[in-house]
């Protein structure tokens, strides 16, 4: 089986493994199922490299990163507070959010990246303050609709500050699936590629001898 690599797009095998392979080719009748040799249409090509870099780029947890408690813990600090007594939900809410934009929250992105609504803000309320008060930091907590879970269980070992370790339990920037993902992507699109290049060029065509 040798192989060659001058022009590895158009094909991996030398010409007398070519021809070889073209006479095996016409030797098959297939059970009367004629089987040609086309070229992979470019843009089914280009539409399985948009898939993969889409559907990374969604999943990405810098862009698709779960909400988590502490960018709340501002507008649940104002929902009692005397300004938005006597206001409709979404006039409260607006306050609210206006209000915490003004003064430039180090959450901003994340709060308008994932906005909520007042019910929502009720259904939480309780957990957040739970929190606040166990001292817990709120930033290791998602928030998955109307409860608040860990973000991350497994977590990272980080100095205590008192010479010790503890466990921080922050979503990561980047997932461990991710890389396990690319790896394999980039083992099946090669793998791919090389049992294409390994058969005679497109250009061929059998006819199987008219069976």
């Amino acid at each position: 089986m040798a192989w060659k690599f001058d022009n590895p797009l158009h094909t991996l095998t030398t010409d007398d493994q070519n021809e070889e392979a073209k006479k095996v080719w016409e030797g098959e009748s297939l059970g009367g199922i004629k089987e040609d040799n086309n070229r992979l249409p470019v843009p089914i090509i280009g539409l399985l490299t948009l898939t993969i870099i889409t559907a990374f780029l969604i999943t990405f947890p810098l862009w698709g990163q779960r909400p988590n408690a502490a960018i709340y813990e501002e507008y649940i600090a104002l929902m009692d507070s005397p300004a938005i007594q006597g206001k409709s939900d979404e006039e409260a809410m607006a306050y609210i959010v206006s209000q915490v934009k003004a003064k430039g929250s180090e959450h901003a992105a994340m709060q308008e990246r994932h906005p909520l609504e007042m019910d929502d803000l009720r259904l939480i309320k309780d957990a957040v303050i739970e929190l606040q008060r166990n001292g817990s930091d709120l930033r290791e907590y998602t928030v998955l609709g109307d409860r608040i879970v860990m973000a991350n269980f497994e977590g990272n070992w980080i100095p205590d500050g008192k010479g010790g370790m503890r466990r921080q339990r922050l979503q990561p920037w980047w997932d461990k699936g991710y890389t396990i993902d690319i790896f394999f992507i980039i083992i099946f699109c090669v793998s791919v590629v090389i049992t294409v290049k390994r058969l005679p060029d497109y250009n061929f065509k059998p006819s199987h001898h008219n069976h």
